[in-house]
């Protein structure tokens, strides 16, 4: 798995290439430095900026892979993720322009006080038992931040998937801009190309592309399934460049996490820990590789004794808030109800290993690639940047 790496916050990470975008765009907001890289001056410069998060393309898939060549061409350095290194904790970043301690949105479950449910974060669905609520009136009661779009001073622009545009957390996020759907990734390339050449006022584009991710879980990052998925993605941002030489246009691509592989053999299951199961309030929140556990008081010395006695050799066990104390979801303020959604413990896997539960009714899957940890390969993503 390589070295480890705590996100930045300072002015190498997401969230700083952001803040120099909002800035670039007209926001009044400096919640965060600017990505020291790239900074807002650079970037207002230009009529249009796109930004084009293709999920999962961490540094190394970029740099590994030989069918990258039009996108490693206009690399010019990496940043961190944040943390958990997810999409649901960084595509919130994206959208929001906060930092996951401002956002609060810490992994892909969470349990919710306010609903008294866990909740798939992205769909918006429940884990177990039946919605308390339908997902289209769960953002209000959940979400408290506002999106990036609506602090910014040009025309701005969402490009997603059809099977996302247009769902209640896609909505949310998307306020105070005009939302395009897509189907293929060339529809998703003509999308682009449409926007940044039509004549008007300047825009701000921010496009996201999933498939390179689903293909990276299903069939693992060096596959040639994820090769294939990022040769098309790199042939089409070449077809771009040349579409738009002359346009004065910024053309930016990162990531919102790298990946890691996960072998069934390093995959704890909690059906084979009973003893551990049993002293948890609720099922696992958070990710496979970052693992939220919620814990009685009266039980958490025999949680910890257990952890460290048959899980060591996997498992760094934290007290959560001190992740929050050190900075790890960002900078203070922190989200008010932040320390309710990362729960009592938080077990980092190292190297590559993975934590799983299976609740009754559950369908089993297997989940070759994995993110979420602060491994290099998770956390290191690529800063693509081309003014054309």
């Amino acid at each position: 798995m390589g070295s480890t790496l705590l996100p930045d916050y300072a002015g190498g990470g997401l969230v700083n290439l952001m803040q120099s975008i909002a800035t670039a765009c007209g926001s009044n907001e400096r919640r965060y430095p600017p990505l020291a890289a790239l900074g807002a001056d650079a970037l207002a410069g230009a009529r249009n900026i796109l930004l084009l998060l293709v999920d999962g393309l961490g540094l190394r898939m970029l740099t590994r892979h030989p069918g990258s060549t039009q996108l490693r061409h206009h690399l010019v350095g990496s940043m961190t993720s944040v943390f958990p290194s997810t999409t649901a904790s960084a595509i919130t970043t994206v959208m929001s322009g906060l930092a996951p301690a401002q956002h609060g949105l810490s992994g892909w479950h969470m349990h919710l006080d306010e609903i008294d449910q866990t909740l798939a974060i992205l769909p918006l669905t429940p884990r177990q038992e039946a919605p308390r609520l339908p997902p289209e009136q769960l953002p209000a009661q959940l979400f408290s931040h506002a999106s990036l779009f609506e602090a910014l001073r040009r025309e701005c622009w969402v490009v997603a998937p059809h099977s996302i545009a247009g769902s209640p957390f896609n909505a949310w996020h998307s306020r105070g801009a005009r939302v395009a759907a897509y189907a293929t990734l060339p529809e998703m390339y003509s999308c682009l190309a449409q926007l940044l050449l039509e004549s008007g006022s300047p825009r701000y584009i921010y496009a996201y592309y999933p498939e390179l991710d689903s293909l990276s879980h299903h069939y693992g990052s060096d596959s040639r399934q994820a090769q294939r998925a990022l040769a098309d993605l790199d042939a089409g941002f070449g077809g771009l460049l040349r579409v738009l030489r002359g346009s004065n246009n910024w053309l930016l691509v990162t990531a919102d996490h790298g990946f890691i592989d996960s072998p069934a053999r390093r995959v704890i299951s909690l059906d084979d820990h009973p003893r551990l199961a049993a002293l948890l309030q609720r099922p696992l929140c958070g990710e496979r590789r970052v693992a939220y556990c919620y814990v009685a008081e009266s039980d958490r010395p025999a949680f910890e004794a257990y952890v460290r006695r048959h899980l060591s050799r996997a498992v760094h066990l934290y007290a959560s808030e001190h992740l929050v104390a050190a900075g790890w979801f960002g900078p203070p303020p922190w989200h008010p109800r932040l320390l309710s959604r990362i729960g009592d413990y938080t077990l980092l896997m190292k190297d590559n290993w993975t934590i799983k539960d299976w609740l009754p009714g559950e369908r089993h899957f297997a989940m070759l690639g994995v993110h979420g940890g602060i491994s290099a390969s998770e956390m290191r993503i690529p800063l693509i940047a081309a003014h054309i």
